[in-house]
Formats: C-alpha cells, structure tokens, sequence
C-alpha cells in the first residue's frame, strides 16, 4: 500500500546524540529517546511507525549514553539500522551531514528522538509527508503541529503557513504552528554546509530564504516532551 507512494523515502534518520537536560533526573541515566512513555522507550514508538511505513533503512546518531541505544537497536528487527556514534556532540545537522552517506543521495525522513506522536484519521504522518512531497519545488517538508490543538503540552509558535504551503519562521514565537521534529529532506541541502557541529535550522532557514521549505499541518496529537512535568503528564 504504501509502497505506491511516488517520491517516497526509504530512509530515515533519527536523531539521538543530545543529552536532554531539561529533562533530568529522567536522563541522569538513560539517553532522552529512550525515556519510556507507558512503559516504552520513545524511540520503540517512532521505529513502530517506521516499520508500518515500509521504512527499510534507518540510521541513528549516538553520542550521550550512546551504549544504552546501541544495545536496544541490537534487539530489533524488521528495519536496517545503521548506527551513527560521534564522539563529540555534532548537534542536529552536523549529526546528519556525518552519516549522509547511508541516505544513498535519496530524500530521507528525519526524526528528532524524541518525537511522539498520534496518528490522525487520514494516512499515517509519515505517508501525508511522502504525498506532499515534491522534489521539483521542496528541500525541506515540515510536519507542523496546530498550538491551538496542543493540550497536554505546551507549545511554542515556530511557523506560520502561507497558502502556497511555504512554511514562513515565526522570529518572535507567535506562529500558528509547532515544529514537530518531523520532516522529509533531500541530501543537496547539505551541499556546502559547515564542517563540525551546527544546527539543521541554518537549512531549514537557507530552504526558506529559497523559497524551497514548506509545511504540513499534522491531523493528529503530537507532544512536546521537554521537562519532567511533560513526561508526566503524556504518561497519565
């Protein structure tokens, strides 16, 4: 079923190298994607979602309490995982561009690790994602999540939407829209990024100053898991 999807990615890549300090004492001991939410790790919930996308080849960063992901991908199956160890953090893009070789030049998935969220009545997210996708006139597609349907967490008004779809950064956090850390890339945006560490917003502002970021608006729940007081509450 999915498979019919033109344009859709094969791969994906999960980001799970930070320390969330935020959210401590939960990751004084364990890295933040593997957190559990109702007995599960985070990240067991993305790569479930992964799976029942079709997704075959995923790819992690790891640098924070790496070990702890390691052993836990070690246990799956039914998806290629590659892992990505940096031994000094290279934060959000840098992590990426240090792995893009296992992208294979395709558009590909990436997923914040601690991303969690609920299917909608349409498709599933990552399927509206791949539909939406257009290569011709996109770098970048955003899954951005309502604030105004955020109820167990808060959340922060990243973006606005224009009609075009073009997915406009909201400087003073006053956007309609949360940025869910979920999103479809192609790899020429990382065609003459810095080397080390530096943060996938520089892209994502680079592909809006081109008019080549776009947006789409999630139809289901998404939470913004930042504090303990976040956790808690998604877990009750």
């Amino acid at each position: 079923m999915t498979s019919t999807i033109p344009n859709k990615p094969n791969h994906a890549f999960i980001l799970a190298a930070g320390k969330g300090t935020r959210l401590r004492p939960y990751t004084e001991t364990m890295p933040k994607p593997m957190v559990p939410v109702n007995g599960r790790p985070i990240l067991d919930y993305t790569i479930e979602k992964l799976r029942n996308s079709g997704i075959k080849n995923l790819t992690i960063n790891t640098n924070y309490l790496g070990d702890r992901i390691k052993n836990y991908a070690e246990g799956l199956r039914g998806i290629n995982i590659t892992l990505s160890p940096e031994t000094d953090h290279l934060e959000t893009g840098g992590g990426i561009a240090n792995a893009l070789h296992t992208m294979e030049n395709g558009p590909f998935y990436i997923i914040n690790g601690d991303a969690l969220w609920t299917e909608g009545n349409e498709d599933s997210a990552l399927d509206r994602l791949a539909k939406t996708w257009n290569p011709e006139k996109m770098d970048i597609l955003l899954l951005l999540q309502p604030v105004e349907n955020m109820n167990l967490t808060q959340g922060v008004g990243d973006y606005d939407l224009e009609k075009s779809g073009h997915a406009v950064r909201s400087l003073n956090k006053t956007g309609a829209y949360m940025f869910s850390g979920i999103r479809i890339s192609n790899t020429d945006i990382f065609k003459g990024c810095p080397s080390g560490a530096f943060s996938f917003l520089e892209l994502m502002d680079k592909a809006e100053k081109n008019g080549r970021l776009f947006g789409l608006p999630h139809d289901g729940d998404w939470h913004h898991i930042s504090t303990p007081e976040d956790l808690e509450q998604v877990n009750a």
